[in-house]
């Protein structure tokens, strides 16, 4: 188990999900935890949770901000520095998706998702990176998808923004690393989350893939115990990482089992 004590983690998204699940499992390894999320009344339930199963000299609070709004994004950033003098962990697991027929989709709920999933991770992870050049360490998780990398029908918008996610860590890790502070981008395929009771409108997405789906905990333990490592990627499932790499050699057959074998929701 990865040692975490007197360290500083930073999670947004932190009210559910896989951040839910970082966060306790970074409060089990010792960290002072910082939940941020927009439910104030979910963040108390998680930051009692990390009090419960953490370190009794650790200290954990909660920001509630709204990953749309910069104004929001900037004045939490203060608040995090605020309360403690740098982060040594940002995680980056805010998001939320939509699997609707890009043609049939509300362009208002795209934007949205561009905010939240793309916009509002770059600046907050610009703010807080600052801070982290300075102390010449740090280390940023930014939540991807495989999505990103093999998009499949009614996906078409929210597997842009993760693509973007990709691609903008890709480029920070190169920017940051002779800095001291590393980049590690998180590609997860279906997790059993109830990110599925907003994006799948079918209700029947998880069952229909239920051979790729990820347990979140055992996904957030394998995150934790990353923690000041230098580490490229987590991409799971393993088989779905073959899938990628696969897809991009002949692009062709990748298209004809996106199309159908990917195409359950």
């Amino acid at each position: 188990m990865v040692n975490l004590l007197n360290q500083t983690v930073v999670v947004t998204g932190a009210s559910s999900g896989i951040g839910k699940d970082v966060a306790v499992n970074a409060a089990i390894s010792g960290a002072n935890v910082i939940l941020i999320a927009r439910n104030q009344d979910k963040l108390l339930q998680v930051k009692n949770e990390c009090i419960r199963v953490g370190a009794e000299s650790a200290q954990h609070e909660f920001i509630s901000i709204d990953m749309s709004d910069p104004e929001q994004i900037s004045s939490g950033v203060e608040k995090i520095f605020n309360l403690t003098d740098d982060v040594d962990v940002l995680v980056n697991a805010a998001g939320f998706g939509d699997f609707s027929n890009f043609l049939e989709t509300d362009f208002g709920k795209i934007e949205k998702m561009f905010r939240v999933n793309v916009l509002g991770l770059m600046l907050l992870t610009r703010l807080v990176a600052e801070k982290m050049i300075d102390e010449g360490r740090g280390h940023i998780f930014n939540v991807g998808s495989m999505a990103g990398k093999i998009t499949t029908p009614k996906s078409a918008a929210y597997a842009a923004t993760k693509a973007a996610v990709i691609a903008f860590s890709d480029g920070l890790r190169l920017e940051l690393k002779p800095m001291g502070v590393w980049v590690t981008t998180i590609n997860p395929g279906p997790v059993d989350t109830n990110f599925f009771s907003v994006a799948d409108h079918n209700g029947t997405y998880l069952e229909s893939v239920k051979n790729f789906v990820l347990d979140p905990n055992k996904l957030a333990w394998e995150i934790v115990n990353t923690f000041n490592k230098n580490k490229r990627e987590i991409n799971r499932p393993r088989i779905m990482e073959l899938a990628a790499v696969l897809y991009k050699l002949a692009p062709s057959l990748g298209d004809y089992f996106a199309a159908t074998l990917g195409n359950r929701k």
